[in-house]
């Protein structure tokens, strides 16, 4: 557990420094810049898999996709029109494998778009720290903190997707 009021950095130490840790930072950057434009390239693909279930036209899935506001409605309507369309058990296996990968990239997304991050004393990015706000034991407190690190975030488990292997 991490301490909720831990130092304020020594901000002029940190841009004394901020360059020679840019690298690292920059590609952490580009990293998330890369999950957030996939993740909405792909989101968008929904339409088309909407549009084949409504047996409709691009605009009107469109129109509903766009109608619904968040990725949550749009998946859970995804998936009832499949349970209630499709007739092919494999082809509802493989939607919904689609979709299990799709949410696994949305936690993480979420995770790191919606995160302050936290730095050592030598400027390089340690920890995300989650701006959830939650309740335990009657008090109110901020997310979860965790490490940043090659391996830490790596999606695995419930789509039975491989596990980070240890870096040499």
């Amino acid at each position: 557990m991490h301490d909720q009021t831990s130092q304020s950095p020594d901000f002029d130490e940190l841009d004394k420094i901020a360059p020679n840790k840019a690298g690292r930072r920059n590609l952490l950057f580009a990293l998330i810049g890369n999950i957030n434009y996939s993740w909405s390239n792909n989101e968008s693909t929904f339409i088309y898999i909407l549009q084949h279930l409504m047996q409709t036209d691009e605009l009107t899935a469109t129109l509903v996709f766009g109608t619904l506001n968040t990725t949550r409605a749009r998946l859970e309507l995804i998936e009832r029109l499949a349970d209630a369309k499709l007739k092919d058990v494999a082809l509802q296996k493989k939607l919904r494998r689609i979709l299990c990968i799709f949410n696994e990239s949305t936690r993480l997304r979420n995770e790191f778009s919606h995160a302050t991050f936290k730095q050592n004393q030598q400027g390089e990015i340690t920890h995300t720290h989650s701006m959830r706000i939650q309740r335990k034991n009657g008090q109110i407190q901020l997310g979860e903190i965790k490490a940043v690190d090659d391996c830490a975030h790596h999606p695995n488990g419930k789509c039975n997707r491989e596990a980070c292997e240890t870096q040499p």
